[in-house]
């Protein structure tokens, strides 16, 4: 246990917060035992993750819990699944899992968070066929707001499963994890600008056919730069990228000097379109296979603010041409592409994939500009098309609004007076999306 007085900041600056105290439990027993110390003090308590969400979900005014222990816990070979420690970074699954031959069957493009964290908030990557992280997780062990253990699968209390999967960090601290992996693959990537209206044009029949399927469109251009993955067996062989190559187009160009032109945008914003249409001449096809990880994650060192929805996929066409609109109307200097992913229906009740399949809208701003009205004005296009904002991500949404978006928002609450009737876990953020 070590008393606070540092201000802790979420990877973004977007939110930050002074927590009474912090401490670095390393087992279950030791969140069990700071929950109970938590409730005898009045004081509320929650685990921080890695502070990769732009929202204040992970905020910790009170006790804020930075998990100490990371690693696999168990294997089960046969069935291809292993358990592990809640406080696992996603970028140090590939190590562990690769003396099993296993792989996550899909992965966003960041892998800084840690498996909980992940899975609480919604993380996702990119594929028609494939949902979020939360559906590759088949058992949990989390310690509830009265201190007790509690274990939730398939076959035991398996009625609690579709809510701790994607949890928010409402209904305890998680302590492991179980997932269902999948045989380790490669994938053949295949990255290429193409004219901007073709690719919406296409993207419905692209998401749906193609593995994996993603694009980026840097406003003020009539370009997107698309991205298909491929899956392949992992005994096909691979052909990956260059040492240089890589380094060129991964940090010279997409951290190096994409940092320098962000901030002269900043400072002098009718550069922006210019840059931005420098970028595109730059931009070149990439044609490549490797490890899944390799291909799916990509470093992110220039820091921005993000805003998310999950659409129906269909609307995705749509409310694109919407922005673009927008952006056009308002004059606005935008350096930051929006991203445009997809995902499969799920039943996990808090899941922006719940009951539908999903189309992904992300906008970003530097973290050094404002961007509370582009935001704002984004969002009033996307919730027109009955879009879920991701809840790791700036959003504006309450629970009055959220109620009517998800089918089982109140079976979600029910849970959470069950395993958390004192609100231990709470905070401002979630008080605003679930209700005191």
């Amino acid at each position: 246990m070590t008393a606070s007085g540092a201000r802790w900041h979420n990877w973004a600056r977007s939110e930050s917060v002074v927590p009474a105290r912090v401490e670095r439990p390393t087992g279950a027993a030791a969140v069990q035992r700071a929950v109970l110390a938590a409730a005898r003090s009045g004081i509320r308590i929650k685990a921080v993750g890695a502070g990769h969400s732009f929202s204040g979900i992970a905020l910790a005014p009170g006790v804020q819990l930075d998990l100490a222990w990371s690693g696999l816990v168990d294997v089960d070979e046969a069935a291809g699944r292993v358990t592990l420690a809640a406080g696992t970074h996603l970028h140090e699954l590939p190590a562990l899992l690769a003396p099993y031959g296993l792989a996550l069957q899909n992965m966003g493009d960041v892998d800084r968070q840690t498996i909980a964290g992940a899975t609480s908030t919604g993380t996702h990557g990119t594929g028609g066929g494939f949902a979020g992280l939360a559906a590759q997780i088949v058992a949990v062990t989390l310690v509830t707001g009265d201190g007790a253990l509690l274990h939730v699968s398939e076959s035991e209390n398996s009625e609690l499963l579709p809510a701790v999967r994607l949890g928010l960090g409402a209904l305890g601290i998680l302590v492991d994890l179980t997932v269902q992996c999948v045989p380790a693959y490669l994938l053949h990537a295949v990255d290429t600008p193409e004219p901007f209206e073709a690719v919406l044009d296409g993207y419905l029949e692209r998401s749906a056919s193609a593995d994996h399927f993603e694009f980026y469109w840097f406003p003020h251009t009539e370009t997107a730069l698309t991205k298909t993955n491929t899956r392949l067996l992992a005994r096909t062989g691979r052909a990956p990228l260059g040492r240089l190559n890589r380094w060129v187009d991964d940090e010279l160009l997409a951290n190096g000097l994409y940092r320098v032109t962000c901030a002269a945008g900043l400072v002098v914003p009718p550069l922006v379109p210019r840059v931005n249409r420098l970028a595109d001449r730059l931009t070149g096809r990439r044609d490549f296979t490797d490890h899944s990880h390799r291909v799916f994650v990509t470093n992110r060192s220039v820091r921005f603010h993000e805003m998310e929805y999950a659409l129906p996929r269909d609307a995705v066409p749509a409310a694109l041409r919407e922005v673009r609109a927008l952006i056009q109307k308002r004059g606005w200097r935008l350096s930051f592409p929006l991203e445009v992913r997809s995902a499969a229906a799920d039943d996990i009740w808090l899941s922006t994939g719940y009951g539908r399949d999903t189309g992904y809208i992300a906008v970003h701003k530097y973290f050094r500009e404002n961007p509370r009205n582009y935001f704002a004005d984004v969002e009033a296009i996307m919730r027109a098309h009955d879009g879920r904002p991701h809840w790791g991500k700036m959003h504006n949404l309450d629970a009055d609004a959220l109620r009517g978006l998800y089918p089982r928002f109140d079976d979600f609450l029910a849970v959470r007076d069950r395993l958390d009737p004192e609100r231990r876990f709470t905070n401002r953020y979630l008080e605003r999306v679930l209700g005191p």
